[in-house]
């Protein structure tokens, strides 16, 4: 059974930094692609960073230079570090995973709300 447990979620003030961790089970994880989305009330997804198996990242504009994403294989861990955050950076926050180009798998979310 595959399992993404998020967890780091809170309240920060603008300008303050938080970690994200999200662990992962029942899957060979070292294989998978690993992202972070983020939702606001509404029903789209914002892709927000992904790592790849190899280790490649990439970023949204709205977080690039703020935000860090890694991953611990040995731990079956993926990470966003998130510094500088913004008001509009509040959002619940999944961790996802997949093979390649799909994305089947998702954590429950956590929730991060940033004031002003």
């Amino acid at each position: 059974q595959v399992q993404l447990v998020e967890s780091g979620g809170g309240l920060v003030q603008a300008g303050g930094s938080l970690r994200l961790s999200c662990a992962a089970s029942g899957i060979t994880f070292r294989f998978y692609n690993m992202r972070w989305y983020r939702q606001t009330p509404g029903p789209q997804r914002e892709l927000v960073a992904g790592i790849s198996s190899g280790n490649s990242t990439n970023y949204s504009d709205s977080v690039k230079g703020r935000f860090t994403i890694s991953r611990d294989n040995a731990k079956n861990m993926v990470y966003l570090q998130m510094n500088s955050l913004k008001p509009e950076d509040t959002a619940v926050y999944y961790c996802n995973g997949g093979l390649g180009g799909s994305a089947p798998f998702w954590g429950q979310g956590t929730q991060v709300t940033v004031s002003s």
